[in-house]
């Protein structure tokens, strides 16, 4: 039987080690724009993560993140697409994957590309980046996300100039308020993005996923906190950790 892990991929190029999952979107025919193949192929990636929990980094071929959904696809679609949700479904699912993800955008990120962006964790951007949702000179509505996440990420007044007043947030802007974690050089833009990666691996894996999980817990929850907390707390990665914290500070807190 196949598996995710053996699977060939149209759309997207995957790499697996044993800390991660790097995912490259591939359709450089097409501003590597978001078709309903790519949506099938992510899809068997999440379900490989979410059976094999690891860090995903996520970034785009060439000098392109995704330029946004596949148009000609789009164009075809009705009310019974609209309803099944296929892209919010998919960014949905990866934004609730167990492990941190990243994303690495070299450039432009619009429409259900900048959507992606906006499910993953964190993001980091090369200076040529763009994010922008122009959904509604095409008569649709950013509806996979960018309604609701955008103003989580970036706040009302910043997320209603991007959707509403077709504001485009290029690197620096991004960068300003709060939408990007980091502007690299291009050229250092994956090397940058993986020690960002490797900066996280050195911390617990289950820690890692233990606080997005509560992190991501709606409201108020410090019985989450507290529960995530006494997995925690009789686990033998805490001593070990705290042991070697104290050691090297000779006993000092």
């Amino acid at each position: 039987m196949s598996t995710s892990a053996d699977t060939t991929y149209d759309t997207l190029l995957v790499e697996r080690r044993a800390d991660r999952v790097v995912v490259t979107l591939h359709r450089p025919e097409a501003g590597n724009a978001i078709s309903g193949r790519m949506v099938t192929e992510l899809h068997s990636v999440c379900e490989e993560l979410e059976h094999h929990p690891r860090l995903l980094l996520l970034t785009g071929h060439g000098s392109v993140f995704a330029g946004g959904a596949d148009i000609a696809e789009l164009r075809e679609r009705g009310r019974h697409e609209a309803l099944q949700g296929i892209n919010s479904r998919l960014f949905e699912r990866i934004r609730r994957l167990p492990m941190p993800t990243l994303a690495a955008v070299p450039g432009w990120a619009l429409g259900g590309g900048a959507e992606l962006a906006y499910a993953c964790d964190l993001r980091i951007a090369g200076p040529d980046a763009v994010f922008g949702n122009p959904e509604p000179g095409l008569g649709i509505l950013a509806a996979a996300g960018a309604c609701w996440r955008l103003r989580e990420l970036v706040g009302e007044s910043v997320a209603k100039q991007v959707l509403l007043a077709g504001r485009t947030l290029d690197a620096p802007a991004a960068l300003a308020c709060g939408l990007l974690m980091d502007v690299v050089p291009a050229d250092r833009l994956i090397a940058e993005a993986h020690a960002l990666l490797d900066s996280m691996a050195r911390s617990s894996a289950l820690v890692l996923r233990l606080t997005k999980l509560v992190t991501d817990a709606p409201g108020a929850h410090p019985v989450a906190d507290d529960l995530a907390q006494a997995v925690l707390f009789e686990g033998s990665d805490k001593k070990e950790r705290m042991t070697r914290f104290l050691e090297k500070n000779g006993g000092r807190t």
